[in-house]
């Protein structure tokens, strides 16, 4: 199910208040924001940020996934996961 409302990323699911705000820091303040760019996106633009941070995919790019799509990251299916571990390389 995808929310069509531009919602503040606190209030997306699996947003905390460390994510928010690492998304905040490139640039994402909202919903909108978010969709704009996608989760690989946002996954991109964080990890060229802190380039010598690990970023786990969980943690960050199902997290961003689940939260366009209003799941929990960990109900993203296998074959959705993968597509976005590959896009980011």
């Amino acid at each position: 199910m995808i929310i069509s409302r531009n919602r503040s990323l606190i209030d997306l699911r699996n947003i905390g208040k460390k994510i928010a705000g690492r998304l905040n820091e490139v640039g994402i303040f909202s919903e909108y924001d978010l969709r704009r760019v996608g989760a690989v996106g946002a996954h991109r633009m964080i990890k060229e940020r802190y380039p010598n941070e690990t970023l786990p995919v969980c943690y960050y790019l199902y997290s961003f996934e689940g939260a366009l799509t209003d799941e929990h990251w960990d109900e993203i299916g296998e074959y959705r996961k993968q597509q976005l571990k590959a896009q980011i390389g």
